[in-house]
């Protein structure tokens, strides 16, 4: 996210007021010169999400009147462009990959120190899903293990990996970048429905649903720095 000379608007949902103000602390290091509106629950959130266009959503996942993953859907379903970032206590991969599936651009937990999490938001910035160190871990290790069962979701690493076409490959490369469709095509000089096509093939091909599964495939096939 670059605010650049357009302010920048970060919506945060988060029930506990002193939740709130530490995350907005933390938005305000990541991102000097940005706007926070908070949102205490699913509702409020939904209400203000055609108000502004945000930048950023960081989403709580245990709400009063639901789930921030129901909040995650309608964000990709409606809003495909708005990085949605899920901050949370839970841990458990029934949470993080019911969210990473619905949509979620990273998985942050609210255990770590506050300059961590601000590093980690601006790794949006710089193209990489924001992650926190031990849900990073807890997905290679997740993919190892269903590799090692002939199961993996991202193609199947006990074999040569799904061959990708060229264009495929760049596209994918962009993804894994963090560039929105509107970037990639641009960057590509495709259309962005050209583009779209391109990514929806390419999640039915490698049988993944989330940016950030795309961002492991893409590294997975050397398509990232190191």
């Amino acid at each position: 996210m670059s605010t650049g000379t357009v302010q920048a608007h970060v919506l945060i949902v988060e029930d506990l007021p002193d939740t709130q103000r530490w995350l907005a602390d933390i938005v305000a290091q990541a991102f000097p010169g940005t706007t926070v509106q908070l949102a205490g629950s699913v509702a409020a959130a939904r209400a203000l999400l055609p108000t502004r266009q945000w930048a950023l959503a960081l989403i709580d996942l245990g709400l009063p009147d639901g789930s921030g993953i129901d909040l995650i859907s309608q964000i990709n379903e409606t809003l495909p462009h708005l990085p949605a970032i899920v901050t949370t206590i839970y841990d458990d991969d029934d949470n993080l990959f019911s969210a990473l599936a619905a949509g979620a651009s990273g998985y942050l937990l609210k255990s770590q120190a506050a300059p961590a999490l601000a590093r980690q938001l601006q790794q949006q910035q710089q193209g990489y899903p924001p992650m926190s160190p031990s849900i990073a871990r807890r997905l290679l290790t997740h993919f190892r293990q269903q590799a090692a069962f002939g199961e993996t979701t991202l193609g199947d690493a006990a074999s040569p990996p799904l061959q990708l076409t060229a264009r495929e490959q760049d596209v994918l490369r962009c993804i894994g970048h963090g560039m929105r469709t509107q970037e990639a095509a641009a960057e590509l000089g495709l259309t962005e429905h050209t583009v779209t096509t391109y990514i929806r093939n390419l999640y039915e091909k490698l049988n993944i649903s989330s940016r950030a599964e795309a961002a492991l495939e893409a590294a997975r096939r050397g398509l990232l720095p190191t």
